[in-house]
């Protein structure tokens, strides 16, 4: 039998996504570039990485809603399946 340890694929990408950025920053750091540059390209990354952030969050909060959706349509026709399939039993 297979051993689940709960880790999901989100854990491991979160994971992975970390590594990359703390890599991508002590490579930042021993670049030769200067002290100023080396800041404004980390602050322009960050930015960017913000905007994408954001972005996937809105994706994501876009993609709940209308799974939300999706869900509450179909108990409403569950519920009035059922109610149809009791009216014909009782008739």
């Amino acid at each position: 039998m297979a051993n689940n340890d709960g880790a999901g694929a989100g854990s491991i990408l979160l994971a992975f996504l970390v590594g990359a950025v703390a890599g991508a920053a002590v490579a930042l750091l021993y670049a030769p570039a200067t002290g100023r540059e080396t800041r404004e390209f980390l602050g322009e990354k960050a930015r960017e990485g913000r905007d994408r952030a954001a972005d996937a969050a809105a994706r994501g909060r876009d993609m709940l809603n209308q799974s939300r959706e999706t869900l509450s349509t179909a108990i409403e026709r569950g519920r009035e399946a059922y109610q149809q399939a009791r009216a014909r039993e009782n008739a």
